[in-house]
């Protein structure tokens, strides 16, 4: 990879500055921020505690991936993007009666055009999810290539095509195809769902810096240092509007049409797009690449704002020539050193805080089940100690800043989420007091598997306390949904 100052590719380092801080003002949990231009990095800074050597579970991102395995499996002469389905799952498909789910084919999958959209694998657990997609009974019909609709497990199916056809993992045969000529990172791995098949819609782990040479070679069109590796043709197709998308008529930024398992955005753009604000933008006009990475899963307005603020403050002020600026390089470079994870905000210490430290409060019955919550202080950490049906549990966190260590429940999954494992996740915790009675924690979870969860707590007087839990998690955290009351002991 070959690095530049921004001013050196056309890019103010104040306008990057001010594109973070409008990040940062927005309350984002950022993990990373990557900008590239003519093939330079002129921007590369990583929140404490992520680093770049740390492999971000990508999310959705693997579906533009196995866009490209398709694209490779055709050039290889192993399908035909225009065959219907049933040609490579004719068994799994021998139940099915809807004639639309027959003779949908693999191009309309690409497109997210499919004739049954599936959204219940999840909840439902499949030991083999390739025959549940084609099991899949809904009355909701339509012949596909018509209509835009995400399908997760129509992009999980051309995954699991591309390792039946090539007798390889899907990884391994990206590498032999690509990746390994782009330097993709050897410690990158894709989970794995019961069955034995690569989860493709969710499952890959990689470094953000592998994440920008595979956004390069899709800008270049399949080419890198000269060598015409995917057919150009095939990526024109993947990187360009195959099907309008705008639903709601909103023209925003992931409304400007779908390709192959990639969206388009503003102008020519096209970008890689994961859950929680995984991103990979290609700007082809201006020639940048950004890649964000963070866990904003149930902010509605978090992927907006990353998105609109870059093409205004970076992309619209970029330029051929900018004159050289130290002084902004080193502001810049000072104030992107000072960045961590998103922590809560608030106040530190209130005063009921001496009067409930180390108080037992008993729960009323309730779905969590839990029965024992107690608050200990401790200047500006502090612990939640609570028994629920596993036993006493204890989760430390920060006051106004990030405790890390593991969430203490037992059971989760180190796979894949429809597989209990034994893992403890890591996480990070912090919290703050948002009001004289309430006292609010956030848990990030910054493993494998991202997730959030957020306890808001509220105490009286009279010593009653009552508590909301919600999560924003695939499937974890299960056990801290709800609400309860309860009074002192």
């Amino acid at each position: 990879m070959k690095y530049a100052s921004p001013e050196k590719i056309g890019i103010k380092s104040s306008d990057i500055k001010k594109y973070i801080e409008v990040l940062e003002k927005a309350n984002l949990s950022t993990h990373n921020l990557i900008i590239m231009r003519r093939e330079h990095i002129i921007f590369e800074k990583y929140w404490k505690p992520f680093n770049k050597d740390f492999l971000h579970r990508m999310y959705s991102v693997t579906k533009s991936f196995v866009a490209l395995a398709i694209g490779f499996c055709e050039q290889d002469g192993l399908l035909n993007l225009d065959d219907p389905i049933s040609k490579y799952f004719g068994g799994e498909l021998k139940n099915q009666t809807d004639e639309n789910m027959k003779n949908q084919t693999i191009r309309h999958m690409l497109m997210m055009a499919t004739a049954k959209p599936d959204w219940g694998w999840f909840g439902a657990r499949p030991t083999d999810r390739v025959q549940h997609y084609f099991d899949n009974n809904l009355d909701i019909t339509r012949p596909s290539g018509t209509t835009f609709s995400y399908d997760s497990s129509g992009s999980f199916v051309l995954g699991a095509l591309v390792e039946k056809l090539t007798g390889k993992e899907l990884l391994e045969y990206m590498r032999e195809k690509f990746l390994d000529k782009i330097g993709f990172s050897k410690e990158a791995y894709m989970l794995k769902c019961p069955g034995g098949y690569s989860w493709g819609d969710s499952g890959l782990l990689c470094k953000p810096t592998d994440l920008i040479k595979v956004a390069m070679f899709c800008m270049n069109k399949g080419k890198w240092s000269g060598e015409q590796l995917l057919n150009e043709k095939f990526m024109t197709m993947a990187t360009t509007k195959q099907i309008d998308n705008d639903e709601l008529g909103l023209k925003q930024y992931d409304g400007q049409g779908y390709g192959y398992l990639i969206w388009m955005s503003y102008g020519k753009s096209f970008f890689f797009n994961g859950m929680g604000c995984q991103i990979a933008l290609c700007v082809p006009e201006k020639d940048i690449i950004m890649v964000y990475n963070g866990d904003n899963q149930g902010n509605p307005l978090a992927k907006s704002i990353i998105m609109d603020n870059f093409f205004d403050i970076i992309v619209k002020g970029a330029d051929k020539l900018i004159a050289d600026d130290e002084a902004s390089q080193n502001e810049l470079e000072g104030y992107a050193e000072s960045l961590e994870l998103y922590s809560v905000k608030g106040d530190t210490h209130k005063e009921i805080e001496n009067r409930i430290n180390g108080v037992t409060y008993l729960t009323d019955k309730n779905a969590m089940g839990l029965s024992k919550v107690k608050f200990i202080f401790n200047g500006d950490r502090g612990r939640l100690c609570y028994t629920n049906e596993q036993g006493d549990k204890e989760l430390l966190f920060g006051m106004c800043r990030n405790e890390f260590g593991k969430f203490p429940q037992e059971g989760y999954s180190d796979k894949i989420g429809s597989q209990k494992g034994s893992g403890l996740y890591d996480c990070a915790v912090s919290a703050a007091w948002v009001s004289d009675y309430q006292f609010f924690i956030k848990v990030q979870a910054i493993d494998t598997y991202f997730g959030i969860l957020n306890i808001n707590v509220g105490f009286s007087d009279s010593g009653k306390i009552g508590i909301s839990m919600n999560k924003t998690a695939e499937d974890f955290f299960n056990e801290y949904q709800g609400f309860v009351g309860g009074r002192e002991e």
